[in-house]
């Protein structure tokens, strides 16, 4: 069986989100952006300060050194 709150809080979210959101957001959006301000975005002049040597490293950004089989018999 399913809880009870597994069931009414997502139908309680998707009626605030369909119905009440439209009409509640431009009433509350002012008081919440003076509370929570926008940080803004800088850019740096540093052209290599976000990129990273991947030699090495697979997709996953793993490294790949050594052996990667991996042996599913057991070793005594």
């Amino acid at each position: 069986m399913v809880c009870i709150p597994c069931i009414v809080i997502p139908v309680l979210l998707w009626v605030y989100k369909k119905f009440l959101e439209p009409y509640i957001y431009p009433l509350i959006s002012p008081f919440v952006s003076r509370i929570w301000p926008r940080k803004t975005v800088q850019e740096s002049n540093d052209k290599n300060k976000g990129k990273l040597d991947c030699k090495g490293a697979d997709i996953n950004g793993l490294p790949t050194k050594g052996p990667t089989e991996i042996s599913d018999k057991k070793k005594d």
